[in-house]
């Protein structure tokens, strides 16, 4: 399965490791994993979006990470998605894992 990895990125400090974090454990299970966070630094926000959705509708399934519902992009990535009707799994894992 294809699986792209949605959350906080604007303002999160270890968003890098986050991201890559849950890349290994997804690929771990046998997805192949588009992980947004590859992409260039400093480009204007709304650059990314196309470029994003693109990876969304190449996905079958969109794993959001822990706090996502506090970022405006994963909101847009999360509303994008339903439309789209693509498999929606939410991270529910404690914290410290």
């Amino acid at each position: 399965m294809i699986v792209y990895i949605a959350g906080p990125i604007t303002g999160t400090q270890d968003y890098k490791e986050r991201f890559s974090k849950a890349e290994q454990r997804l690929r771990s299970e046998g997805h192949i994993v588009l992980n947004p966070t590859v992409l260039p630094v400093g480009m204007p926000y709304e650059s990314y979006f196309p470029i994003c959705f693109a990876m969304i509708d190449a996905a079958d399934k969109i794993y959001f990470l822990r706090g996502w519902e506090k970022s405006r992009g994963a909101r847009d990535e999360f509303r994008y998605s339903t439309s789209k009707r693509k498999i929606i799994e939410l991270d529910r894992r404690a914290q410290n894992e």
